[in-house]
C-alpha cells in the first residue's frame, strides 16, 4: 500500500461530534494529521467527512431462502459500501464470507457466526436449530468461528400459542451467555417481544436486536446492565405487512406484531433517554435491502433521538462500541465524504459525494 497515491481530503473532518479539522491526509491507506513531505501523486477530495457507516445489524450471503452464490453475496457488499457503510456487524449467516477479508474494496466485518435457534423456531436454512441442551456446545462452536459475537434467536412465532413466545430456558441462556464471555465473544439476540427479554438480560447479554419488546419495567434493568439495542426500525416498518399476511392463521401473533409497530417510536426515545444505547443496523439480507443505512438514521431521528446521537449511533460511537477505530491518527482511512454538514441534516448521508475504503477511492 506504501506505492498509492498519497489523498488529501480538505473541507470539515468530523473526527468526532464535536472534534472537527480542516484536512486530513491518506498515505500508505491510512490517515495522517502531517502533510506528507515529498509527496508527488497527490489526489484532493473536499466535503465534510465522517468515519465510513456502520451498519450493526446486516447479513452478508443469505437471501429469502438461505445462503446465496459468491456473486450476490458481493453485489450485497458493494450495495453497502455505495451507501458509505464500510463496516459491518454481520448479526448470523450461514454463509462463510471470510473471501471478503480478502478483498480491500469491500466493507469491513465483524461476523456473530451462524444464528442458533430453537428447532423449528426461526426461517429455514438460516440457523442452527437445536434444543436448550445443545445450547452451550453451539454458542462455544460458533464464539470460536465468529469474529467475537454470537446471535440467539430469542423469540419467534409458537404455533401452537399462536403467537411469539421466548425459545429459551432461563438455565441455558445464563449457561450459554457464561461460556461466550469465557471466549471472549459478547452474545446479541433477536427479540421482537416482551418475554425472554428479563431473562436474557439478567442473563448477562450483551445486546438486544429490535428490542420492541422493550417495556417501560424493564428500561431501568437495560440501562443499570449496559445492554445496547438495535433497534432496525427499517425493518419494524414491515410489521404491518407481515401481520396482515398471517391475520387468518395466526390472529394472535399478527395482533401482537401491530401493536409492537404501533409503539416503535416510543419504545426507541424510551431507551434513548433512559441511557440505553442505542445503534444502527438495518437488517438488510433475507427479503430486506441493503444499502439502507441512511434511511435507519433518519428513521432514529424520527423517533426523537438528537441528529448527532443517531449520526453516532452509526459512526463515532458505533465504532467505539465494536472496537473499531474511526479518523484517528494511524487508522486505516475508510470514510465518507459528503457535501453539506451530516450534523444538521441526516438526509445528507442518502448521498455519499466520495467513499473511500482502505485508502482507496471506490465510489
Amino acid at each position: 500500500m506504501s506505492d498509492r497515491a498519497v489523498l488529501h481530503v480538505k473541507g470539515r473532518i468530523l473526527v468526532g461530534p464535536d472534534e472537527v479539522r480542516d484536512e486530513l491526509w491518506v498515505v500508505g491507506g491510512r490517515i495522517s494529521y502531517d502533510r506528507p513531505a515529498g509527496a508527488r501523486e497527490v489526489t484532493s477530495v473536499e466535503g465534510w467527512a465522517l468515519p465510513g457507516l456502520v451498519d450493526a445489524h446486516c447479513h452478508v450471503g443469505i437471501g429469502p431462502h438461505g445462503p446465496v452464490e459468491k456473486d450476490v453475496a458481493e453485489k450485497q457488499a458493494l450495495t453497502d459500501r455505495e451507501a458509505g457503510t464500510l463496516l459491518i456487524r454481520d448479526a448470523g449467516s450461514p454463509s462463510d464470507t471470510r473471501w471478503i477479508d480478502d478483498r480491500e474494496d469491500l466493507p469491513k466485518i465483524i461476523r456473530a457466526g451462524r444464528h442458533i435457534a430453537r428447532t423449528r423456531r426461526y426461517i429455514r436454512n438460516y440457523a442452527h436449530e437445536i434444543e436448550p441442551d445443545d445450547l452451550v456446545a453451539y454458542v462455544a462452536q460458533e464464539a470460536r468461528r465468529g469474529d467475537g459475537w454470537v446471535k440467539l434467536v430469542g423469540d419467534w412465532l409458537d404455533r401452537d400459542r399462536g403467537d411469539l413466545s421466548a425459545c429459551w430456558p432461563r438455565a441455558a441462556v445464563e449457561a450459554a451467555i457464561a461460556e461466550a464471555h469465557r471466549l471472549g465473544a459478547r452474545v446479541t439476540a433477536h427479540c421482537f417481544a416482551e418475554e425472554s427479554l428479563r431473562d436474557l438480560v439478567e442473563a448477562g447479554i450483551d445486546c438486544i436486536e429490535h428490542a420492541t419488546g422493550l417495556t417501560e419495567d424493564l428500561v431501568p434493568l437495560f440501562a443499570s446492565r449496559g445492554v445496547a439495542i438495535v433497534p432496525t426500525l427499517v425493518n419494524i416498518a414491515t410489521f404491518p405487512r407481515l401481520a396482515d399476511g398471517g391475520e387468518s392463521k395466526f390472529p394472535r401473533w399478527s395482533a401482537h406484531m401491530r401493536r409492537l409497530h404501533e409503539r416503535r417510536y416510543d419504545t426507541v426515545r424510551g431507551a434513548y433517554d433512559a441511557g440505553i444505547p442505542v445503534y444502527v443496523g438495518t437488517d438488510a439480507g433475507g427479503s430486506l435491502a441493503h444499502g439502507l443505512v441512511a434511511a435507519e438514521v433518519a428513521e432514529l431521528v424520527t423517533a426523537g433521538i438528537p441528529p448527532v446521537e443517531a449520526l453516532s449511533a452509526t459512526t463515532w460511537g458505533a465504532r467505539k462500541w465494536l472496537g473499531r477505530p474511526g479518523l484517528e491518527e494511524g487508522a486505516p482511512a475508510d470514510l465518507v465524504v459528503y457535501e453539506a454538514d451530516p450534523r444538521t441534516d441526516v438526509r445528507v448521508l442518502a448521498s455519499p459525494r466520495r467513499v473511500v475504503l482502505n485508502g482507496l477511492v471506490v465510489e
